[in-house]
């Protein structure tokens, strides 16, 4: 197992290192892999056209979809480790509806009060308030409840979307359209800045629950017993995941299966122990996202599609795997 688990992060940090290299080199103006590396280490290139392209475009584009996928990757092994279910992702607590409608109110309506991060902002703040409304009505019923007051705030939150987009004019439906796909085409270093430390946030809380997490996977009576306050940790790991998420979702929009895919890729292989899971989900989020955008930017001629549309051609088919698989085991886990 521990061969495993060093030969799992060496691959996910070979992986990282040559899908971001390549991740920034491509693209309408193809650069070489060893300018992208001169540009790195601050050396001059030839062309500073293509210097400019890569500071001002390229690089903050290949940072937010590594932080992206990395906070996802990790929300989704803290949630299905917090529920004990497979199955269970990010959006089952109503996160990224929220943020959808938070977003969706900004465009139809024109807000401009925080300027270029209204729409992030508004996003962010419903994302929360979505959260932890779903855990409040929920509290008292465990982890069912929780899932299926989930499921039906997710159920109003796309009513209202649907409502704002009947609304709203031709533009803003387009809008909002595009947005819902997730995309981090327009990511810019002020963005970067804001999503980062959120992101580092919810990682290191991440990493300090994850041996609670270990033992709350041996049943709520026995963590007890262990000395482990599960009311509060599944309260600070909703809020971390809602931080995290909300942070995410804000600026690249719904991007849906890396927080389900990601963690049963790293469980199979390494086993279901979180203080290698949690770090491996975020090496692997970084590398499945990053990975995503290059094909998004790269599998079409002069297109960028919706890299939320490229993870779920990926993630809906493991996802049906994963269901039939979890059927025919009696639905515990992979």
């Amino acid at each position: 197992m521990n061969r495993r688990v060093v030969v799992l992060f060496a691959v996910l940090a070979a992986g990282l290192v040559v899908v971001s290299l390549m991740s920034a080199g491509a693209g309408q103006y193809g650069l070489p892999v060893s300018d992208v590396v001169r540009a790195l280490v601050g050396k001059p290139l030839s062309d500073p056209y293509a210097s400019g392209a890569l500071w001002a475009v390229r690089f903050p584009r290949v940072v937010m979809s590594l932080l992206v996928g990395a906070v996802l990757g990790v929300c989704g092994a803290l949630m299905q480790g917090t529920f004990g279910n497979p199955l269970a992702e990010p959006g089952i607590v109503g996160v990224s509806s929220g943020a959808a409608v938070g977003a969706c109110l900004s465009i139809v309506f024109g807000w401009t009060f925080l300027g270029a991060f209204t729409a992030p902002g508004t996003a962010f703040v419903a994302g929360l308030l979505t959260t932890l409304a779903v855990y409040a009505l929920s509290r008292s019923g465990g982890t069912t409840s929780m899932i299926l007051t989930g499921v039906a705030v997710n159920a109003v939150a796309g009513a209202a979307v649907a409502l704002l987009m009947f609304v709203g004019d031709q533009a803003a439906r387009e809008q909002i359209v595009f947005w819902q796909l997730g995309s981090v085409a327009g990511a810019r270093w002020s963005y970067v800045w804001v999503v980062a430390p959120l992101v580092v946030v919810t990682v290191v809380v991440s990493l300090a629950v994850a041996r609670r997490l270990d033992l709350l996977a041996l049943g709520d009576r026995q963590a007890r017993h262990l000395g482990v306050d599960v009311e509060r940790l599944r309260l600070v790991v909703v809020c971390a995941v809602a931080v995290g998420v909300s942070a995410a979702v804000s600026y690249a929009g719904i991007i849906s299966f890396v927080g389900l895919v990601v963690p049963h890729l790293v469980r199979m292989v390494v086993g279901p122990g979180h203080r290698v899971l949690v770090p491996a989900s975020l090496l692997g989020g970084a590398v499945l996202l990053a990975a995503a955008d290059l094909v998004a930017r790269t599998v079409v001629s002069y297109a960028d599609l919706p890299i939320g549309m490229v993870t779920a051609l990926i993630g809906g088919p493991f996802f049906f795997w994963l269901l039939r698989r979890t059927r025919t085991r009696g639905g515990g886990w992979l």
